[in-house]
C-alpha cells in the first residue's frame, strides 16, 4: 500500500492540553502558513506557506515532507502562495497521482499584481517528497492593480464536482466590486479547466463578466458549501462589519455602497439595512473577528456541531462557532486559542485541525476534551 494512503489513527500525544471543549495537540510549525487541505482518501495534510512553499504532514504517522514544482509568487503584504484544493472525486485509495489546484499572487507590469489559480498534477512517489507536474494558470484576476491586499483567492468545488468557485477580492480598491466589467470583488464560477461556466447569471454579457456568480464583495477569506449544497462566504469588513453570507447567483452584496462597518478613517458607510435591494449578511460582527477561513462541520467527534460553521478568527485568536438557522445564523460559541488562527480544516476522522498565523504558526489537532 502506498504510504500516502495509510488510514490508521494515531494515539493522542502525551503533551495534549485542554482549551475549552478541546484537547489540543501540536504537530509542528510552519512559516506563515496560509491554507491546508487533506488529499482526499488519505490522512495527508498539505500546507501552503505564504512565501512560496508547500509542506505535508501524514496525520496517521507524523511523517513530513516537501513539495517541489511550486510556482514563483509575488510575496509581500497579504500576497504570496494562497489556497490549495484537491478534487473530491479523486479519493480512490489506489491513486498516487491527483489533480491539485493552487492560488497565488502573480506580478504584472508597472508594479501591479493579481491573484491567479493554477492546476497541475501532484505526484507523490517517495515517503518524504512530492512534486507538482504540468502546473498551468487557468484563471486570473482582471485587471491587475497596485497594492498587496485583498486577494481573497479561496477555492472550492460545487458538491457535484463539476464547477470551480474562486473568491476574488476587490484588492482594497472598493469601487471595482460594483463594476461587473472586471472580476474584482466577486465570486466566479468556472469549469474545472477555468472557463466561464454555462448558466452563469451574466453569461450573456460575455468577456470577464461571464465568469461572475456574485459581486459586491470585499475580502473573502472563507468559501464553502454546506450539506444542503448552498454556497457561503465569510469576509472581512472595514472597521467593523465582518460578514457571513449565503451566496446566491447574481446577487450584489453591497460593498462599498453599504456595510455594517465604517471606513478606517471614521467616514460613515450606510448600513446594510438601508439598502434592502442588496443582499445582506446572515450574521455580522462589530467588533470584527477577522476571519481566516471556515468549514461546515460534518464529522462525529463533535456531533452536536454537525452543520455548524466553524470560523478561524485572526483578530479574536479564536474558533468561532456559528449555528445556521435557515438563511440566518447565530454565534453559539467562541473558543480562545491564544493565538491568531489562520486556517481551519476538518480531518478524515472528524478531528479539527488549525494553523496559527505568523512566522512559526503551529499545526494543532483538536479532539473533544
Amino acid at each position: 500500500m502506498d504510504r500516502m494512503q495509510e488510514t490508521q489513527s494515531t494515539p493522542a500525544p502525551a503533551n495534549a492540553r485542554t482549551v475549552g471543549p478541546f484537547s489540543v495537540t501540536e504537530h509542528g510549525a510552519f512559516a506563515e502558513p496560509w491554507a491546508a487541505d487533506f488529499a482526499p482518501g488519505t490522512n495527508v495534510l498539505f500546507i501552503t506557506e505564504q512565501a512560496g512553499a508547500i509542506k505535508f504532514v501524514d496525520s496517521s504517522s507524523g511523517r513530513t515532507g516537501t513539495v517541489s514544482g511550486v510556482p514563483t509568487v509575488d510575496y509581500g503584504g497579504q500576497g504570496g502562495l494562497g489556497d490549495i484544493a484537491f478534487l473530491p472525486s479523486e479519493a480512490s485509495a489506489k491513486l498516487d497521482r491527483r489533480t491539485v489546484y493552487l492560488s497565488w499572487a502573480e506580478a504584472g507590469d508597472g508594479d501591479t499584481r493579481g491573484a491567479v489559480v493554477g492546476r497541475g498534477t501532484l505526484v507523490c512517489g517517495t515517503a518524504d517528497a512530492c512534486r507538482i507536474d504540468q502546473l498551468s494558470v487557468i484563471w486570473r484576476q482582471a485587471p491587475k492593480v497596485t497594492g498587496r491586499g485583498h486577494y481573497s483567492h479561496r477555492i472550492t468545488f460545487s458538491p457535484d464536482g463539476k464547477y470551480l468557485f474562486v473568491a476574488s477580492g476587490e484588492r482594497q480598491k472598493g469601487e471595482p466590486a460594483q463594476d461587473r466589467s472586471n472580476n474584482l470583488g466577486s465570486i466566479v464560477r468556472l469549469t474545472l479547466d477555468g472557463k466561464p461556466a454555462a448558466g452563469n447569471p451574466f453569461a450573456a454579457e460575455g468577456g470577464v463578466t461571464s465568469q461572475i456568480w456574485s459581486y459586491g464583495h470585499r475580502n473573502i477569506l472563507g468559501l464553502q458549501f454546506d450539506a444542503q449544497g448552498r454556497l457561503w462566504d465569510v469576509e472581512h469588513g472595514p472597521a467593523g462589519g465582518d460578514e457571513l453570507n449565503l451566496v446566491k447567483a447574481g446577487q450584489n452584496y453591497g460593498w462599498p455602497v453599504v456595510s455594517d462597518g465604517d471606513h478606517y478613517d471614521g467616514k460613515v458607510i450606510p448600513d446594510n439595512n438601508t439598502r434592502p435591494d442588496l443582499a445582506g449578511p446572515a450574521i455580522g460582527w462589530t467588533p470584527v473577528i477577522a476571519p481566516g477561513d471556515m468549514i461546515f462541520y460534518s464529522g462525529k467527534m463533535f456531533g452536536d456541531w454537525r452543520g455548524h460553521a466553524l470560523i478561524a478568527g485572526l483578530k479574536t485568536n479564536a474558533v468561532v462557532n456559528v449555528k445556521i438557522n435557515g438563511e440566518k445564523a447565530t454565534e453559539v460559541g467562541r473558543y480562545d486559542m491564544g493565538n491568531r488562527i489562520r486556517e481551519i480544516v476538518e480531518g478524515p476522522d472528524g478531528a479539527i485541525w488549525l494553523l496559527e498565523d505568523g512566522e512559526k504558526g503551529r499545526l494543532l489537532r483538536l479532539t473533544p476534551s
